[in-house]
């Protein structure tokens, strides 16, 4: 489906936070499922997206992660303990398992080894960019998180290291809550892997967001609670529908290879429905194709869920607008009503208006 020589593009955690934000989308389903690089076919399609880190920015983060794993994870084992289980031993001899494996399925299988160890040891443990998988509409996808941190009761941590600063003890709240949506899919992942073990460690819902201090690179920690964001992404997963229905009813032979020409590009991802919402440009390669063909669609969807969810079953901008003017929709539709009574009123307005300006030409 993505094309014979073409490689898949794995999914990662910050991928099936947005795919779970929308979970009708059956284009975003199928295209990450099928392993297809939604960048690279927008770029084919004639819409670009500038969505993604600059390289400037993954490297200032690769850097900062190398400093705070440095020493063993000292410093990083330190936060751990200091926000997330001040009551419990101070990490002075921590374990660093070498969790080198072929391949994501052996280095997934390494990981739950070094989990299963090192929670029946006791005592703390950094598992550095461990490998857990989590089943998306019956497709695996396979997931590395910054850090794991296995506690000396025997209970779980995913710890998230960010670039973005961290100024008098706070964050931007729109990336912290980016960062909850993306660690929750990890804590989903790692209570896969702990329902597997009996008995089941305890995977704690406070994880360790690590940001630079300030406008230094020192590092700084701060517990985050992500009950709701696990909560939610887990229902939202739930929903979403199985990759080999979406594929099922496709035409055959559709293909989203990027070599392919734009014009057969266009059909095959018209092919399969779209939930296009502003939202979808923080998150989504092919939002400004999607964005182009919900405007030329005058679909309601491009206004926002908020405004969609309130207008019922009016989808199109020319059905509000028929439904306004009283030709279309049932009067007992709170929307239609509440449409209606909008007209009405702009009406008024704009006839006290008009007679206003008369009067004052009069005189």
């Amino acid at each position: 489906m993505r094309g014979a020589d073409v490689p898949a593009k794995a999914l990662d955690a910050r991928a099936l936070a947005a795919l779970a934000a929308n979970p009708g989308c059956r284009r975003r389903a199928i295209l990450d499922g099928a392993g297809v690089d939604k960048a690279k076919l927008a770029s084919a399609l004639g819409a670009p997206s500038g969505f993604g880190q600059s390289q400037f920015a993954l490297t200032r983060g690769n850097a900062f992660e190398a400093k705070v794993k440095a020493d063993g994870g000292a410093e990083l084992l330190r936060l751990a303990h200091t926000r997330l289980d001040p009551g419990a031993e101070p990490p002075e001899a921590a374990a660093v398992p070498d969790l080198t494996a072929q391949g994501p399925e052996g280095r997934t299988a390494r990981t739950a080894l070094a989990l299963r160890e090192a929670t029946r040891a006791g005592g703390w443990t950094l598992l550095d960019h461990p490998m857990l998988a989590l089943d998306v509409a019956g497709s695996l996808a396979f997931l590395e998180p910054d850090a794991v941190v296995v506690h000396p009761d025997g209970s779980w941590s995913v710890v998230e290291i960010k670039s973005f600063p961290m100024l008098d003890g706070s964050a931007d709240p729109a990336k912290v809550g980016a960062a909850a949506r993306q660690a929750a899919v990890y804590v989903l992942a790692l209570e896969d892997v702990a329902a597997r073990l009996d008995p089941a460690p305890r995977v704690r819902h406070r994880v360790l967001l690590v940001c630079p201090k300030d406008f230094s690179n020192l590092p700084a920690g701060s517990a985050v609670d992500v009950r709701k964001q696990r909560a939610v992404t887990a229902r939202q997963l739930a929903r979403l529908t199985r990759i080999e229905e979406i594929a099922d009813a496709l035409p055959e032979g559709t293909c989203f290879a990027p070599d392919r020409d734009a014009e057969e590009l266009t059909a095959a991802v018209a092919a399969v429905p779209a939930t296009y919402a502003p939202d979808c440009l923080s998150t989504c390669e092919l939002a400004f194709h999607c964005r182009e063909r919900a405007r030329a669609a005058g679909a309601v969807t491009r206004l926002g869920r908020p405004l969609r969810a309130e207008l019922g079953g009016l989808t199109t901008v020319e059905d509000v607008l028929a439904a306004a003017r009283g030709e279309l929709g049932d009067p007992d539709d709170p929307a239609v009503a509440a449409l209606r009574r909008a007209a009405a009123l702009r009406a008024e307005a704009l006839q006290e208006a008009r007679a206003r300006e008369v009067a004052a030409v009069c005189r």
